[in-house]
């Protein structure tokens, strides 16, 4: 759609506004802290000894005396929370889905890039990044000034990650982390210390910890932070006293600020098309006809610290450009 002369651009956006407006209240975006609680550790979960799915868990009741002499929790408060722990079979198959840890495809699949590309790049992610622009266009502008972070780019993250808010997951993420921590091999360390981190993000920021829902790898709110993240990251960007990354605001600083910790560089340049491969700066992506070359830079990079893949990258880069023409 292309947009002839400001008042009709102003009235595109306005509508668009509304519309999101509109579904937002059957969707996952969330406007205050939907897991808060008073207090840090409620007396519903106090239990004497560890009953449940991981009664029997040496990992568990290790991982439990860890945090109880190195960060000061109450075990039975700990024992009472874990018993009410859920292992989920879905998220176990998920992680170990057999990885592939050959060399490097000289040749991308072909197609592969577009197929990857379709899920993100479409009208509706575009005319919903306007809307999100439109409505949140104050929280933004603020993100952009005070990180030095182009607007478009906070926009897409949040657009490729949870589709502006809608798409935030639904598994409750101390199920998800217990399980990937004490039930998977291959990243069960890294599981774990996301486990840690959740539960002190939870204490410093007064969640109930068995509330919050977010991906089956334990990433939450509208930008999808793991905890470690969370904790080192996240902004109160609303000035309400809490970092909640269900609410827009503080998802739309914290990912300015995500992007700004690494080395984000404002006004400049994140990739454009090349004829052939030039060097390391080049990437290959697959494309019906061949291949698609693209000479990437330091922005690029940036992008990748969010997932490390160029057609992530890609797609929020290609996304953030699509919602910039159409909404300015």
């Amino acid at each position: 759609m292309t947009v002839k002369n400001t008042g009709c651009k102003r009235f595109f956006k306005l509508a668009l506004a509304l519309m999101l407006t509109g579904c937002a209240s059957n969707s996952a975006i969330q406007t205050d802290a939907p897991y808060r609680i008073t207090g840090n550790q409620p007396t519903e979960y106090q239990a004497q000894t560890l009953t449940g799915l991981y009664a029997n868990s040496m990992p568990m009741q290790k991982f439990i005396r860890h945090m109880v002499f190195d960060h000061g929790f109450s075990e039975s408060y700990l024992n009472g929370l874990f018993s009410k722990a859920k292992r989920l079979d879905y998220v176990i198959r998920l992680e170990n889905t057999p990885q592939y840890h050959g060399p490097k495809p000289v040749h991308p699949k072909v197609g592969n890039w577009l197929g990857y590309r379709k899920q993100f790049i479409t009208e509706a992610h575009i005319n919903n990044g306007v809307a999100f622009w439109s409505s949140n266009a104050d929280a933004i502008q603020k993100a952009s000034a005070t990180y030095g972070v182009d607007p478009e780019y906070i926009v897409a993250i949040i657009g490729v990650e949870t589709f502006f808010g809608r798409n935030v997951g639904k598994t409750r993420i101390i199920d998800a982390l217990t399980t990937l921590a004490f039930d998977t091999q291959r990243r069960s360390n890294f599981f774990t210390i996301e486990l840690e981190n959740f539960l002190l993000m939870t204490r410093e920021e007064g969640y109930e910890p068995l509330k919050p829902v977010g991906s089956w790898a334990g990433a939450m709110g509208l930008g999808q932070f793991m905890p470690s993240s969370f904790r080192t990251l996240a902004v109160d960007f609303n000035n309400d006293g809490h970092r909640n990354l269900w609410d827009q605001n503080d998802a739309i600083g914290s990912v300015a600020h995500y992007f700004s910790r690494n080395g984000w560089q404002n006004n400049m340049p994140v990739a454009e098309k090349s004829k052939g491969y030039s060097g390391e700066s080049t990437i290959e992506l697959g494309a019906n006809k061949g291949s698609e070359y693209w000479r990437v830079h330091p922005n690029f990079k940036v992008i990748k610290k969010y997932n490390n893949s160029d057609k992530y990258a890609m797609a929020v880069h290609q996304l953030a450009q699509a919602i910039k023409q159409r909404y300015l």
